[in-house]
């Protein structure tokens, strides 16, 4: 379970900027999850109740903010948003790696991280 493994993460390094500070517990975690992440962030959320358990950050407040998928065309310049194909006869839609702007291919720039933000502690 990749949620898991990143709860681990990001609470071990909460608990090490507690520590370096000095603070008795922690009352927020603030996370940045980006919507092409591969992260299920109900599942982070379990997990990290879980986690919690018996350590400073037993209380804490877990906020998840989303992030969009921003890309950049080379051949063009253009940085935006991800484009997004339906496909009526499944009901589903799709990113691609195709310009909005020039249909040339395009990188991903944000939307695959996950990150904290920031970190409330109780001195």
């Amino acid at each position: 379970m990749h949620e898991l493994s990143m709860a681990n993460s990001i609470i071990e390094t909460v608990l090490n900027e507690a520590k370096k500070r000095n603070a008795k517990s922690v009352l927020e975690v603030n996370l940045v999850v980006g919507k092409f992440a591969m992260l299920g962030t109900e599942q982070l959320r379990y997990c990290y109740g879980l986690l919690v358990k018996g350590t400073p950050l037993e209380k804490s407040k877990l906020r998840i903010e989303g992030e969009e998928g921003r890309v950049r065309c080379e051949a063009c310049n253009f940085e935006g948003p991800i484009h997004l194909e339906q496909e009526p006869e499944y009901h589903i839609m799709y990113p691609t790696l195709q310009c909005p702007k020039c249909g040339g291919t395009v990188e991903m720039v944000g939307g695959r991280n996950c990150f904290i933000k920031s970190v409330k502690l109780r001195a």
